[in-house]
Order: structure tokens, then sequence, then C-alpha cells
């Protein structure tokens, strides 16, 4: 079996500990563990499945264009690597109470670079039980990826996480 990318950015903060809870779920000896802000387009050419951990910033970011962030630096090598049918799949933090009409933006914005490419993805996720007012992540009504709250909703992540690594199981083959 092939090792999991696991792609995540801010290095500090509410997606690393959710990218840890995912790489314990799956075995940390299955999962590279690689912070985005040392990563490039190459890195992610390495593996056959990767999971992508993102947040969405306020919009005093977005209006920065994102200059500032983790990702900023690393959305671009998202859209120079090489992708040969890697099965992909994303979750993101978001706060749907300060910013219910932009809630897990993020997931939206790197799900529609990553259509564009030559990958498989996977682990949509039914709107269902969320409170929001509106999503760049919602496509054809499913969330293209995992949304978790750590602000307003942390006593729901490991139950959302365990249900998503779950759905995408049989993709990943761990």
């Amino acid at each position: 079996m092939s090792r999991i990318g696991l792609f995540f950015g801010p290095e500090k903060g509410s997606v690393h500990r959710a990218a840890e809870k995912v790489a314990a779920a799956i075995g940390t000896d299955k999962v590279d563990m690689i912070s985005v802000n040392n990563a490039a387009a190459s890195d992610l050419e390495k593996y056959d499945k990767i999971i992508f951990g993102i947040s969405t910033v306020g919009k005093e970011t977005w209006d920065s264009e994102y200059s500032n962030t983790d990702w900023a630096k690393f959305f671009p090598e998202v859209s120079k690597a090489a992708y040969k049918g890697q099965v992909v799949a994303i979750f993101g933090l978001g706060d749907h109470i300060t910013y219910p009409e932009h809630f897990v933006n993020a997931i939206g914005r790197l799900a529609k670079e990553l259509m564009k490419q030559n990958v498989k993805l996977v682990g949509s996720v039914s709107p269902e039980g969320y409170e929001f007012e509106d999503s760049e992540a919602l496509i054809d009504g499913q969330f293209v990826g995992l949304p978790l709250d750590e602000d307003f909703e942390p006593e729901l992540t490991d139950e959302r996480i365990g249900a998503w690594l779950k759905s995408i199981q049989s993709d990943f083959g761990f």
C-alpha cells in the first residue's frame, strides 16, 4: 500500500490539530504529514493519494487575496503539479457563526482548482446538520470536502472525521 500525503496549513492551530486527528484515525504509519508552508508541486506528485487540510480565513485576509497565508504561497503549487489520476480528498475548517455566508469557502476554491486537473476528487459531504448561509464548497448540493467548525462545534469534529474517513476508505485503501 502506498503512503498517503496529508498536506495541511496553517502549520499551527485548528487545521494542524484536525490533520493530526485524520492521520491518527487512518494510522500514522500510513500517512506523511506535510505542511504546505514547506511544500512544492513536486511533493504532490510523489503521492497517489492526497488529503488536503485547509482553513477559510476571515474577510481581512480575503481582501489581501491570501497574500500572507501558508496557502497563498502553496496554492500556485497545486496548479503546477502534474497529476496522474491521484485520488484526492479535502477537509476544511470554517466558522459558521462569524462567517455564515463564506462557510468553508476554501474547500470550494481548492476543489475547483483540482477539478481542472486529472484527479479523482472524493469525500463529498451532505450539508445536512450544518448551519450556514452560503459556501463555495457546495457543488451540486454537496460539500466537496469535509467541513469542520472547531470554533463553535468542536464536539462534532471526531464524529465527522470518522464518518468522512469511512466514506473515503475504499478509495484510499486504509
